[in-house]
């Protein structure tokens, strides 16, 4: 059995780009990865952009995942909360060079929600994800 999820990309649906519509993942554990913000190991916000921030949130939450025995390629699913889904979409290009320099192109189904605030007032973006490890 592979160890890599199932991507599935139908060709009803409109193509994606940086994010699969859907992930079959097999495996034997199954691991949640809270919210990850652009918090430093002091616990500030570090970066006053949106590429920045989501550089840090993204590097927090494959740490996370690391530490707890998995790889980028593991991630079945992935939630953005973002505080101006306009200035996400500027960025998109940007953000997704960004997930492939650092996660790879493997990507996760995945969701963009806009928000009003997260729970650092200084934070424009959050990560969360579920990934299956074998």
């Amino acid at each position: 059995m592979s160890r890599e999820p199932n991507r599935v990309n139908p060709p009803e649906l409109s193509p994606p780009t940086g994010f699969s519509h859907a992930v079959v993942a097999s495996g034997r554990r199954l691991v949640l990865l809270a919210g990850q913000t652009a918090l430093d190991t002091d616990g500030k916000i570090v970066g006053e952009d949106l590429p920045t921030q989501f550089t840090r949130a993204l590097t927090n939450l494959l740490t996370a995942l690391r530490h707890a025995g998995g790889a980028p390629a593991d991630l079945a699913r992935v939630t953005v909360y973002a505080t101006d889904v306009a200035d996400y979409r500027a960025h998109a290009r940007e953000l997704g060079s960004i997930w492939q320099k650092l996660a790879g192109r493997d990507y996760p189904a995945m969701a963009v929600i806009g928000v009003t605030r997260l729970w650092d007032e200084e934070a424009l973006v959050e990560l969360d994800g579920t990934a299956v490890l074998p």
